[in-house]
């Protein structure tokens, strides 16, 4: 059981690397600080990496864990596991209980947050704070993302169109997409390799292609429902340059979860790498929302 006060540590901690078995997989995770504990879930295509600007100065004010996605980063999936959205919202609280949380502060970004958006509703008293950042949540793509992440989707589905995403190529079309990101300075090459690393092996691409054939593109409009359902303190954290989500789903976050504050950021999708500090304020500011 964990509890509700924290008393802030006067210097961060050293981050340490840990495992945990989980179901028959592999989580791997950073961890630092002591207190309440802190989950920081990252989305596609990273891993704990994307939150290492967040990691030590969090760590002055909760117990901070950081997990590699199961199949991302340092992390595995099991045999059969499926990637539907129900199995992997459930897979929250199987990750929980192997590290034997209760319950938690729980920021996420992009496909964290998708999921992690549906955990907040189905298991409310897991989740003591909830912050999103540039998620499609309860929405979907821009047409052009929309058009691109279904085309993985029937590629991955379709037996003569599955070589499409399970081939070499696909790592250079993945490096290629994101070169922009490297120009811009947000990751350097070494760390967008490191992300990207999975379709460098056969089992790794085709542990992604499964990934695809269990995603849908489409709205969720299940999740928007619920989103009143939602009392825990709340904030919205915005890159506004996002290309792929419309702003539109940030303003419908904070509009229909009571009590929720949107934070926009000048920055695009990796708002983490690309506006450390301004991230790590809004993080903060979040923690100091009372909790009960």
């Amino acid at each position: 059981m964990t509890t509700d006060r924290t008393e802030p540590a006067t210097t961060p901690s050293a981050i340490t690397l840990r495992e945990v078995a989980v179901d028959g997989a592999r989580l791997r995770y950073a961890e630092a600080g002591t207190g309440d504990p802190l989950v920081l879930l990252h989305g596609w295509p990273e891993s704990h990496l994307a939150w290492e600007h967040q990691l030590e100065p969090l760590s002055r004010l909760r117990r901070v864990i950081a997990p590699d996605w199961f199949g991302w980063g340092e992390s595995t999936r099991a045999p059969g596991w499926n990637c539907d959205y129900d199995s992997e919202v459930e897979r929250i609280a199987r990750m929980l209980d192997a590290l034997g949380l209760d319950r938690v502060d729980f920021a996420c970004h992009d496909y964290g947050g998708f999921l992690g958006l549906g955990f907040v509703q189905r298991h409310p008293d897991r989740v003591r704070r909830f912050a999103i950042l540039n998620s499609r949540a309860q929405g979907t793509f821009t047409p052009a993302f929309y058009l691109l992440f279904g085309l993985f989707t029937v590629a991955a589905r379709h037996r003569l169109l599955r070589p499409l995403l399970t081939t070499a190529p696909i790592y250079w079309v993945h490096r290629i997409g994101m070169a922009g990101y490297l120009r811009n300075g947000t990751f350097d090459s070494e760390r967008l390799g490191r992300y990207l690393a999975m379709l460098r092996t056969p089992r790794g691409r085709r542990e992604y292609a499964h990934f695809w054939a269990g995603y849908d593109v489409r709205e969720r409009p299940e999740l928007a429902i619920r989103l009143a359902e939602i009392s825990c303190p709340t904030t919205v954290i915005w890159g506004t340059r996002e290309p792929a989500i419309p702003m539109a789903t940030a303003e419908q976050l904070a509009r229909d979860i009571e009590g929720a504050e949107l934070i926009r950021i000048d920055a695009d999708h990796f708002l983490m790498e690309q506006r450390p500090a301004e991230v790590t304020d809004a993080l903060r500011r979040w923690l100091q929302r009372p909790a009960y």
